[in-house]
Order: C-alpha cells, then structure tokens, then sequence
C-alpha cells in the first residue's frame, strides 16, 4: 500500500510515540521530513534524528519530555494533498500568539513562521506545532 500523504504520517507517529512514552520512533526518510524535523530540533522540540545509511534509508526521532510530560502539547497538518495552504508573507499565521511554531515550505526552504516573515517570504503551511 503507498503513503497519501508522508508529512502527516511523520506528525503521527510523533503524536502517537510521545502519547506512548517512547524515547525515539523510526520514520522512512525523505528531504521534506528531514527539513521539518530541523526546525522542529532547532525550536527545542525534539531532542534530535538521526538518518541511518540503509537501502530503505529511516530517520530516528529522539523525543524531548520535560518531567515527564512531551514537549509538544498538540502538532497539526494545516496544509494537505487535496486542499494545499498558501500564505504570503504577511498572511502567515501566529501558534497561540507566538508561543508556538508554524511550520513553512518557502522556496528557500523549511523554515519557521518567524523566519519566513522576516524574510519577507511566504509559501505553503505544512503544519502548526505548540
């Protein structure tokens, strides 16, 4: 069976291996995964990953917990195959007024909401993360 949709997969084995208190989960690997889980690394919520050097190549997510409790409270899809979000620059949304992250596919890259504002840059919301 083929995967619809890999960005929403990566999000939920996230949400389900942190609802299940595991310390890391194994994820198939692709350059777009990749460079959500540097943003995610970079903002402090997951600890890190790991590609490995196999045929079907599997990035290892370290999970982040703070006592006991994951780091991320709640990780949604915004944009999706059949019904793609596009924002400019200054229609990018705010998580929570700023407390949060959105995650953003610009032709620069992935990179986060703030950076992409700064940047002047808009593009396709992949998914929010509080």
């Amino acid at each position: 069976m083929t995967m619809q949709d890999p960005i929403s997969d990566l999000l939920t084995r996230i949400r389900n291996a942190q609802m299940a208190g595991h310390d890391s989960v194994a994820i198939p690997n692709s350059k777009i995964k990749r460079g959500i889980l540097k943003v995610l690394e970079d903002e402090g919520f997951i600890q890190g990953f790991t590609a490995t050097d196999e045929v079907k190549s599997q990035l290892h997510v370290d999970l982040k917990y703070h006592n006991g409790v994951p780091v991320i409270e709640e990780i949604d899809r915004i944009s999706r195959p059949g019904l793609r979000i596009y924002k400019e620059s200054a229609e990018l949304p705010e998580v929570r007024g700023g407390l949060g992250v959105a995650i953003i596919s610009t032709d620069k890259g992935v990179m986060t909401d703030k950076k992409a504002r700064s940047a002047g840059i808009g593009g396709e919301v992949l998914c929010t993360v509080f």
